[in-house]
């Protein structure tokens, strides 16, 4: 019986098996880059508010604590949202006829709520808890990157699973002084943040082989 194919269909054959291949794996490659993108995540991306609120002027520039705003963050899994009258405090005496504050202003006098975008949205199958994680020396700075430097607040990380996942398995590398939590621009000792985080995982008790199971944040 006459050969049908040319023997060079072998190696065709064979190109095209190990070119779909690389093919597939380019695909799912790329697919995995535009995952963590900020596309997205979001990542990056300054929310537009209502009111332009800038973190740089008033954390970096007038030194504010993010507890003066964010009162419940120490004992509350919400860091909480400051009502107006928190904004008041300084604006009824400053900046008292800015067009820009007018919002505020408005707020205050009809008692109703200033609708802020959320910028770190977890999913609603998500639990987070942020007074355990101030207890335990994780500083606002590791999730939130350096807000005292945004005009707009952007989100710092990918809040991805693998990105929560790697502090849980390697806190040493993250966790702070529980006095430093809200200095946003510390820094360990000679740069040496294993040796200190080592130390401070023993003294705060925690327990890192517990930190990836399931149930501690899919409640």
């Amino acid at each position: 019986m006459p050969q049908v194919f040319h023997p060079s269909t072998n190696t065709f054959s064979k190109l095209s098996i190990f070119g779909a291949l690389f093919v597939l794996g380019g695909a799912l490659w790329g697919l995995a880059l535009i995952n963590r993108s900020g596309y997205v995540t979001r990542a990056g991306v300054a929310r537009e508010q209502p009111i332009p609120f800038s973190h740089r002027h008033h954390a970096g520039e007038l030194g504010i604590d993010c507890r003066y705003c964010h009162t419940s963050v120490e004992t509350a899994a919400i860091a909480g949202i400051p009502p107006t009258k928190t904004c008041m405090n300084c604006h009824s005496q400053i900046w008292v006829d800015s067009p820009m504050l007018e919002p505020v202003r408005a707020s205050f006098r009809n008692d109703q709520s200033i609708h802020w975008i959320k910028v770190n949205d977890l999913p609603d199958f998500v639990y987070f808890n942020h007074s355990i994680h101030v207890h335990q020396g994780i500083g606002c700075v590791s999730c939130h990157g350096r807000v005292d430097q945004m005009n707009l607040t952007w989100q710092e990380t990918s809040l991805q699973m693998e990105w929560c996942l790697n502090c849980h398995r390697h806190p040493e590398q993250f966790v702070r002084p529980r006095d430093q939590v809200f200095n946003l621009a510390w820094q360990p000792p000679n740069g040496d943040q294993l040796t200190q985080g080592t130390e401070l995982v023993k003294q705060y008790h925690i327990k890192v082989g517990q930190l990836t199971n399931c149930s501690v944040c899919h409640r």
